[in-house]
C-alpha cells in the first residue's frame, strides 16, 4: 500500500478488484467485509457519469467504505444490488479504479471502455496522443 501511495500522482494508475481496494486504502479510505460477497458474472453496476448499467463479473467479499474517501475523490460506479462503491477516480492525479473485472472473458464486455480510458491516460503521460 505504501508503494501505491507513493506512485499516486506520479504515474497513471488503474486499480482492478483487489487493486481497487488497495488504491482505496492508499487514498485514506477503509474497507469492510460485505454481508454477502459479490460473486458471479451478473452483478449490475451503474456508471454515474453516463447512467449506463453494466453487467459485470465479480469475485470479492470486501468493499471500499465511502465515508473514508477524501473529498477530492469522485465515486464513479455503484453496485445496484447493495449500493456499495464499485469505482472511484481522482482526475488530477490520473487515478481510477473499479471493484469488478472489466477484463473478464468469457463473459460480459460492457466495461472494456475502461481500458481505452487508461490507455489515453498513459499516452497523455508519455506526451504522445492515441494516434502517435
Amino acid at each position: 500500500m505504501d508503494v501505491v501511495r507513493r506512485l499516486v500522482g506520479r504515474v497513471p494508475i488503474f486499480g482492478i478488484c483487489l487493486g481497487h481496494q488497495i488504491l482505496g486504502l492508499a487514498m485514506g479510505a477503509r474497507t469492510f467485509k460485505l454481508k454477502f460477497g459479490h460473486r458471479g458474472a451478473n452483478q449490475p453496476v451503474k456508471d454515474l457519469a453516463t447512467g449506463r448499467i453494466e453487467i459485470t463479473a465479480q469475485n470479492h467479499g470486501y468493499a471500499v467504505d465511502e465515508k473514508g474517501l477524501p473529498s477530492d475523490i469522485e465515486v464513479t460506479h455503484l453496485n445496484l444490488n447493495d449500493g456499495t462503491i464499485e469505482g472511484f477516480a481522482h482526475g488530477d492525479k490520473r487515478v481510477f479504479s473499479v471493484q469488478y473485472h472489466p477484463e473478464s472473458s468469457p463473459g460480459p464486455h460492457d466495461s472494456l471502455y475502461l481500458f481505452d480510458r487508461f490507455f489515453s491516460m498513459m499516452m497523455e503521460r508519455s506526451g504522445k496522443g492515441p494516434d502517435s
